[in-house]
């Protein structure tokens, strides 16, 4: 019995999306809730699995091709254990080879494989670095450059028949740029072309900070069940307290209309292997120091593994972006649109300051504010700015409410 495979279904802010890996090849046996193929949406990427054990069918989307919500993929025949066997009468000579390989028989894609055969190069010896240990076509270019630069060995038996560009030459490589890219590339530049986008800058001195982090970070793990504590808890905190004295800051552009949010859904950039996302801390002005720190580590961990959510990443009425973790010293964030206000925190910096007629040195930290002149006037972006800086110098004021 076939079984159709779909694409999952899309929230009504994701139009479509983009096969990007097929994981099993028609033929390959396939169990309840392996892996079968990745989606890649605007926002994320997003897992189809399997749903009944059996043999995998035709697949109706080919890798690069664009899909619509739960339309069909392909299709498993179920309880086909045997059923790649006729592929044998097909092709006798992929037959051998695939009765050859076993269950340690590396993952690789099919330019990759057909590369590996053209250059004598066996897949068993290469480290793959695509998703899940797969190796890659680029894999095998950098084998086989390898291979040319190490001694010479005995002949070969026949002369590879596509030739590979050996290392240290100029090369060049063509890619399709990835739906989240091209996404976060159009979004920018709407709204560098649509908002009128100003940036304020101030500095904070992140001594106190610094100081009760180093006190207290001990007993907070320990009280906190693993919880680290970090220095984002406390602008997430800053900021969500400027934001209720602010309200234009929180707030968003719909047409001819201005939305004032009654709550603080800060959205918190962070670094993956497929680019920058941003998943979202919903009702941050209600959490705690520890419920920050844990919904960042949670959402980094989605980040890296891939598993974050369209919902996680949907929304939002502020940002926050640390390219201190990179070390950049400054910086004009863009607004994410329809937001009004973007905050940067930067590297922090020990810098000789003048305190009380004294120079003395300490910790300091640049902040950008970026905002939609629109919407914020410069006094008000300014001073917002400035009531971070001083919760964040003085760190009592946001158990005070002052």
């Amino acid at each position: 019995m076939a079984i159709e495979i779909k694409a999952p279904t899309f929230p009504e802010s994701v139009a479509d999306g983009t096969v990007a890996t097929w994981h099993k090849k028609p033929g390959d046996a396939v169990k309840r809730d392996d892996l079968i193929v990745d989606i890649e949406t605007d926002k994320v990427v997003l897992e189809v699995l399997a749903t009944a054990d059996g043999v995998l069918g035709a697949i109706v989307k080919n890798e690069g091709d664009t899909v619509l919500s739960d339309e069909v993929l392909g299709s498993i025949e179920a309880g086909g254990v045997a059923a790649a066997a006729p592929a044998a009468a097909a092709a006798p000579a992929a037959a051998s080879v695939a009765a050859d390989a076993g269950e340690d028989d590396p993952i690789a894609a099919p330019a990759a494989r057909k590369l590996a055969e053209e250059n004598g190069i066996d897949l068993a010896s290469v480290a793959g670095t695509g998703k899940g240990g797969r190796i890659t076509k680029e894999d095998i270019v950098a084998a086989v450059a390898a291979k040319k630069s190490a001694p010479a060995a005995a002949p070969a038996a026949k002369p590879a028949a596509a030739p590979v560009v050996a290392a240290g030459d100029r090369t060049e490589k063509r890619v399709p740029m990835t739906r989240v890219r091209a996404t976060v590339a159009k979004r920018l530049v709407e709204a560098q072309s649509n908002m009128a986008m100003l940036t304020t800058f101030n500095e904070v001195d992140m001594t106190e900070v610094m100081a009760l982090r180093s006190k207290y970070k001990d007993l907070f793990e320990k009280s906190h069940n693993g919880v680290r504590l970090g220095f984002m808890s406390f602008f997430v905190k800053a900021a969500t307290e400027a934001l209720k004295r602010f309200p234009a800051v929180n707030a968003s552009i719909d047409g001819s209309d201005i939305v004032y949010h009654g709550y603080a859904d800060v959205g918190v950039a962070v670094s993956s292997d497929r680019g920058l996302v941003v998943p979202v801390l919903r009702n941050a002005e209600q959490m705690s120091l520890a419920e920050i720190e844990n919904g960042i580590a949670t959402f980094g961990k989605k980040a890296r593994d891939g598993k974050l959510s369209i919902d996680e990443m949907t929304g939002g009425t502020f940002t926050i972006t640390n390219g201190g973790t990179f070390g950049s010293m400054m910086s004009t964030p863009i607004v994410n649109p329809p937001q009004a206000a973007i905050l940067g925190m930067h590297n922090i910096i020990q810098r000789p300051m003048a305190i009380n007629g004294q120079v003395v040195i300490r910790p300091m930290m640049y902040l950008a504010l970026s905002y939609d002149h629109r919407l914020i006037d410069g006094k008000e972006a300014v001073t917002f700015l400035v009531t971070i800086k001083n919760l964040l110098e003085d760190p009592a004021r946001l158990l005070l409410d002052i």
